[in-house]
């Protein structure tokens, strides 16, 4: 039995370091979003029933669960740690929508995104200009980008939630940068 005992932690312990390791080794630390900026984001996209929704980095898969559950979306995960593709499938599957989520272990920048309507990230700086690259070259007119905490250089949001930090672009992107869309909003109101 404490032989038992003494695997059975080590493998936990083993778990919890690739849990969390796993992703910053890749470059981005995961970080849970809170249910009401989720819903604050699918709103703000105007994600609508039957569209694909793609969660690049999707964690534990509590996006992609809002995305098919509460909105109706084909949602498609991609993450790169497989433990946290497991958990998101085990999670989709315990909240009723596995058949409309699909998890890919994959890194999202060789992802193919042409097929999105609406792409999500919750990002970090230091990588939105790549990712601005890759979303310009794949996502069709029409598709949106919502993007936690990180404003895309060079791109001009179409709508922000200064409150939740959410900002929405449409393809194909206006030039320009949260400074603009600032100053068109404050134009608008006057």
């Amino acid at each position: 039995m404490d032989t038992f005992l003494g695997i059975l932690i080590l493998v936990l312990a083993l778990l919890g370091l690739l849990w969390f390791f796993a992703p910053i080794a890749t470059g981005i630390p995961w970080v849970p979003s809170g249910d009401r900026r989720i819903r604050r984001a699918l709103e703000l996209a105007a994600l609508q029933p039957g569209e694909t929704f793609v969660d690049l980095g999707c964690g534990d898969g509590r996006v992609l669960i809002a995305a098919a559950r509460d909105f109706g979306a084909r949602a498609v995960g991609i993450e790169v740690s497989p433990l946290h593709c497991l958990v998101a499938r085990l999670r989709a599957q315990a909240a009723g929508v596995g058949q409309r989520v699909t998890i890919q272990w994959a890194d999202f920048y060789r992802a193919d995104l042409g097929g999105a309507d609406v792409v999500y990230q919750f990002g970090h700086s230091r990588f939105a200009g790549r990712l601005k690259d890759q979303l310009g070259r794949q996502l069709r007119p029409g598709a949106r980008m919502v993007s936690i905490n990180v404003d895309l250089p060079g791109w001009q949001p179409a709508a922000v939630d200064r409150e939740e930090l959410i900002f929405l672009y449409r393809m194909p992107p206006t030039p320009g940068d949260l400074t603009s869309y600032l100053m068109q909003a404050d134009a608008e109101t006057h």
